[in-house]
C-alpha cells in the first residue's frame, strides 16, 4: 500500500503535450496499474464522483476506459449492486464523504467487492487517512491507496479549466464577500498545483501585481485576486516540492496569474474564427454538434451528433482558421476530391464547376461507397460552414463586426454608434449588447456622465441587459491596460482625435477582413518569453537566488524595465493569413505529420492562468504562439465561456435573482 503518488515522471525522451500527459496517467498510471496476475481477463468497476467523472471524461474516451478493463463505471453516491468478485477502483477527491461512503463499500463481513485500488484526485488530508487506517477490515482490502494528483479538466491539447463556473460572480461580485471569495481561490489554487504535480514541473509564478489608486487609497479585495491565487498556489507546490517523489527542485517552466480584467474586450467581440464562430451562432452543447444527414428515402432529413475534437483531422486544420478562410479552403478540398477521383466526377455530372451542396455529397457517399469517411467529414463541414455564413448573412454581422474592430482600434467612436443603434433597428439585443459592453469597456470615463446610459436607452435594452454594460466597471479597476492609473480619468487624455483601446502595427498586414483583433494575453507571453515582461508589474514569487542566475529563464524573470507607455493592442499577422502552400503547421497534413515532431524540439512551457473565464481567442493564441515560441504554452482557467455565456456570468455580478442554472454550460 502507498500513500505517495506515482513515481512516474513525465520527463522522458518523447515530448508529450499536456492532454497526453494527462490521459497517459489515468490510464497507464492508475487504470493499468490495478490490474492483478490472477486473469488476463481480469474486469473492474471504476467508481467516481462527480468531478472526477468530469475529469476523466475531458481526457478519455469510454473506449479507453474499456481498453484498460473497466467493465462497468458507478457514481460513488448512488446505491450499488455488490460484485463480490470483481475488484474495484475507485478515482475520489479526498472528501470525508467519499471516505466514508468508501468504507462502507469495503468495510464488513460482506464487502461491495472483492479489493479496491482507491486513487485521489488530490493531496488527502491526514486525519482522513487516519480514518481509513482505524478500519482493520478494510485495510486488508486495499490494493493501493494513492494521490494521483489530477484535479483539473483537460478541455484542449493546450488548455485546462478548474471548474469555477461562479468565479466571476464570487469574486468580482458589487457587495465582497471575503470568506466566499477565499474558499474559491482556495479550490482553484489547489486545481492549478495539481497540473505541475501532474506533469512534475515547478514553474517560475508571476502575477499581475496590484495597482492601489495612490498610496492612501485601500487596496480592494477585487485587485488582490492574482496575487492571492499565486500565494495559494505557492504554498500547494512547496508542499509537493517537500513530499513528493521526482518534483523538480529547481524551476523548470513559468506560470503567469492573470484575472479578467487584463481584458474586457476578448470575451463580447465577436471572433471570427471558425471554432469561435461554431460556438457562437450554433447553440453547440460542449463540443457536440446535432448535424442534418439526408434521408437515403427521400424522407425527412436524419439527426445524427457528431463531436468537433481533435480526432477529425479537417476540424484539426481548420478550428483556427477565419471563418472566410475555412470556408475557402473546404471548398479547395471538395473541387479537388473531385477531380481526383473519375467516379466523383461521373457522379458529379456536367455541372460546369458549379459548388457541390450538401444533398449533392451525401448523394456521393451512397455512391462512392468506398470514400464514405472522407465525403462524410467534407459534408459536415460543408454544411457547418454555410450554416454559420447564413447565420452572418442574416444577422448582418460583418457590418457589426466591423464597427467593434473600429471601436477596438479608434476608428470610430460614439458618433457610429448612436448611428448604427439608430439605422439597424432589426440588430438583435444580444449583439447590441456586445456593442455596448467593447464601448464601456473603450470607454470607461463616459460612465461619469449620462452617455452610457443615453446609449442603451436608445438600443431598448431592457434592465438586466443594463446591468451587464454598468458591471463593466467592476473588471476594470485594477486592469494595467489603462493609459492612466485611474480608471475613470481619461477625459484629461491629450489625444482625443483618437481614443483607441489598442494600436495597429504598420508592419505586419492581415489577409482578411475583420482580423485585426487579438486577444491581450498574446502581447504578454510574447513579452514574457522575451524576458521584457515588466516585473514591477508583474512580480515573480520564486526570489531567484544567484544559482539561477545563468538561466535564461531566470533572466525572463529577472528582467526588470520601466514600463513602456503600451497600448492594449497591437495589431497581429493572422495565421490564416499565410500562403495556402506554406508548411505553417496549421494544415490538416502539416499537422498529422509534425505533430510530434515539433514538440520534440520544443522549450520550456509556458502556463498562462485567466481567472474568471477564458475565451476562444485566448485558447487560439496559445496554439499560434506555440508553434511561434518553440515553447507549448498551456492555457488554464475557471472556465471556458462563449460570449452568451460570459454576459450572464456579469449581469450576475449585481443581480442576485438570477442563477447560474440559466447558463447553458
Amino acid at each position: 500500500m502507498s500513500m505517495s503518488d506515482s513515481d512516474t515522471s513525465s520527463q522522458g525522451s518523447e515530448y508529450k503535450n499536456f492532454r497526453q500527459i494527462s490521459r497517459e496517467r489515468l490510464l497507464c498510471e492508475m487504470l493499468r496499474s490495478a490490474k492483478t496476475g490472477d486473469s488476463k481477463s481480469n474486469w473492474k468497476v471504476l467508481i467516481m464522483d462527480k468531478v472526477t467523472v468530469k475529469i476523466m471524461s475531458y481526457s478519455c474516451k469510454m473506449a479507453d476506459i474499456t481498453e484498460e478493463g473497466v467493465s462497468l463505471v458507478e457514481d460513488i453516491h448512488r446505491r450499488r449492486q455488490p460484485l463480490p468478485t470483481m475488484d474495484a477502483i475507485y478515482f475520489i477527491q479526498p472528501t470525508k464523504e467519499n471516505v466514508v461512503l468508501f468504507l462502507s463499500d469495503m468495510s464488513g463481513k460482506t464487502p461491495l467487492y472483492k479489493k479496491a485500488f482507491v486513487f485521489f484526485s488530490s493531496p488527502v488530508p491526514r486525519e482522513l487517512v487516519n480514518h481509513i487506517k482505524r478500519d482493520a477490515s478494510v485495510l486488508s482490502r486495499i490494493g493501493a491507496l494513492r494521490e494521483m494528483n489530477l484535479e483539473y479538466f483537460a478541455i484542449d491539447s493546450q488548455g485546462f479549466i478548474t471548474d469555477n463556473e461562479r468565479a466571476l460572480e464570487e469574486l468580482f461580485g458589487d457587495e465582497e464577500d471575503f470568506r466566499k471569495g477565499d474558499a474559491c481561490l482556495n479550490e482553484m489554487a489547489n486545481r492549478i498545483a495539481t497540473v505541475f504535480a501532474s506533469l512534475r514541473e515547478f514553474p517560475f509564478v508571476r502575477y499581475r501585481a496590484a495597482k492601489s489608486l495612490d498610496p492612501t487609497t485601500m487596496t480592494t479585495f477585487r485587485d488582490l485576486i492574482p496575487t492571492k491565487l499565486a500565494a495559494g498556489v505557492w504554498n500547494c507546490l512547496m508542499k509537493y516540492k517537500t513530499h513528493l517523489p521526482n518534483f523538480p527542485q529547481t524551476e523548470t517552466c513559468e506560470l503567469l496569474i492573470l484575472d479578467r480584467s487584463i481584458d474586457q474586450i476578448a470575451p463580447v467581440i465577436h471572433e471570427w474564427t471558425y471554432d469561435a464562430m461554431c460556438r457562437d451562432l450554433l447553440n453547440m452543447e460542449g463540443n457536440k454538434y446535432v448535424h442534418e444527414v439526408p434521408s437515403k428515402t427521400g424522407s425527412l432529413p436524419e439527426k445524427k451528433e457528431v463531436l468537433l475534437e481533435d480526432h477529425d483531422p479537417i476540424w484539426l486544420e481548420l478550428r483556427h482558421a477565419h471563418i472566410a478562410d475555412a470556408s475557402e479552403r473546404l471548398h479547395e478540398k471538395m473541387t479537388s476530391f473531385v477531380s481526383k477521383n473519375k467516379a466523383a466526377q461521373m457522379h458529379h455530372g456536367s455541372r460546369d464547376g458549379g459548388q457541390l451542396s450538401t444533398r449533392d455529397l451525401q448523394k456521393m457517399v451512397q455512391a462512392l461507397p468506398q470514400y464514405s469517411e472522407q465525403i462524410d467529414k467534407l459534408s459536415l463541414h460543408v454544411d457547418i460552414a454555410a450554416k454559420i455564413n447564413k447565420i452572418i448573412r442574416e444577422l448582418g454581422l460583418k457590418e457589426l463586426g466591423q464597427l467593434e474592430q473600429d471601436l477596438v482600434f479608434g476608428d470610430a467612436g460614439t458618433k457610429e454608434v448612436i448611428n448604427f443603434l439608430r439605422m439597424k433597428e432589426d440588430v438583435t439585443n444580444e449583439n447590441k449588447l456586445r456593442l455596448l459592453m467593447i464601448y464601456a469597456a473603450v470607454y470607461p470615463e463616459k460612465f461619469e456622465g449620462d452617455k452610457v446610459a443615453k446609449l442603451m436607452e436608445l438600443a431598448r435594452l431592457p434592465p438586466e441587459d443594463k446591468n451587464a454594460v454598468y458591471n463593466m466597471r467592476l473588471l476594470e479597476g485594477s486592469s494595467d491596460t489603462k493609459k492612466s492609473p485611474t480608471p475613470f480619468s481619461l477625459k484629461f487624455d491629450v489625444h482625443k482625435r483618437k481614443h483607441n483601446a489598442r494600436k495597429d502595427r504598420t508592419d505586419e498586414e492581415t489577409k482578411w477582413q475583420l482580423s485585426r483583433f487579438y486577444p491581450m494575453i498574446e502581447e504578454l507571453i510574447e513579452k514574457l518569453g522575451k524576458g521584457e515582461l515588466p516585473k514591477n508589474e508583474y512580480p515573480c514569487l520564486n526570489d531567484p537566488s544567484p544559482t539561477f542566475h545563468g538561466s535564461s529563464l531566470a533572466g525572463s524573470v529577472q528582467t526588470s524595465q520601466a514600463p513602456a507607455a503600451h497600448s492594449m493592442r497591437s495589431r497581429r499577422t493572422a495565421t490564416w493569413a499565410r500562403p495556402r502552400n506554406s508548411d505553417d503547421g496549421y494544415s490538416s497534413d502539416s499537422i498529422l505529420r509534425h505533430a510530434s515532431s515539433d514538440f520534440k524540439k520544443m522549450g520550456q512551457r509556458i502556463f498562462v492562468f485567466i481567472v474568471g473565464g477564458a475565451t476562444r481567442s485566448e485558447l487560439r493564441v496559445c496554439h499560434k504562439l506555440t508553434t511561434k515560441l518553440k515553447r507549448e504554452i498551456v492555457l488554464g482557467s475557471s472556465s471556458l465561456d462563449d460570449p452568451p455565456q460570459f454576459m450572464t456570468k456579469l449581469k450576475l455580478l449585481t443581480a442576485n435573482e438570477l442563477s447560474l442554472d440559466d447558463l447553458q454550460i
